[in-house]
């Protein structure tokens, strides 16, 4: 019976207020005690991070087709370019994935659809000797569209870059960069 208050007169008085510590022992012990769990979430948040950006340590430039995962959940503001650089280190693998998962409209994505990983390597940009713009290049600073014109072969012909055909699209406020029509006078800026 006598343990038995005790016990209760130990767990009703609280356990650190039966230890006989200074006040300088208690608080070293309570931040010891704040830092350990400081450290345990800083780890925590650090390894979430990198299980969900796919790195194990290693930046994704350096992880290899072998370590893709099978499938991505798409997240709010993913779109498939943002998804490449993820998986693959290079936004230009968006268009393996697009293939891959038989997307008619690749710039809509749905928060919460899964998108097969094909286990391709990463793509890298490389420079092309462009002969559409040295056979027939533009020079001017306005070009006159004919039949079969696209804007992107426009930017290639006057920029040597079709990756330029948004800013023409830009610089003559088209809605839908994909309508030209034979005769519209494009300012090209230079």
């Amino acid at each position: 019976m006598a343990k038995k208050r005790e016990l209760k007169n130990l767990i009703s008085n609280g356990f650190l207020s039966q230890i006989k510590w200074g006040e300088s022992y208690t608080s070293l012990f309570l931040g010891a005690v704040v830092v350990v769990v400081a450290l345990v979430l800083v780890f925590s948040f650090i390894k979430s991070r990198n299980a969900q950006t796919g790195q194990t340590g290693s930046t994704s430039n350096e992880q290899t087709a072998n370590k893709l995962p099978e499938t991505y959940t798409v997240k709010q503001g993913d779109n498939l370019w943002t998804v490449a650089e993820k998986l693959y280190g290079s936004g230009y693998n968006w268009v393996d994935l697009a293939k891959a998962n038989k997307l008619q409209n690749p710039g809509l994505l749905y928060i919460g659809a899964k998108l097969s990983v094909p286990n391709v390597a990463p793509k890298t940009p490389t420079a092309q000797n462009n002969t559409l713009q040295q056979t027939n290049p533009i020079t001017g600073t306005s070009y006159t569209v004919v039949k079969g014109d696209y804007l992107w072969t426009i930017a290639l012909r006057a920029y040597g870059d079709g990756y330029k055909w948004v800013t023409v699209a830009k610089a003559n406020n088209l809605k839908n960069p994909d309508i030209i029509h034979p005769g519209n006078v494009l300012k090209l800026p230079r």
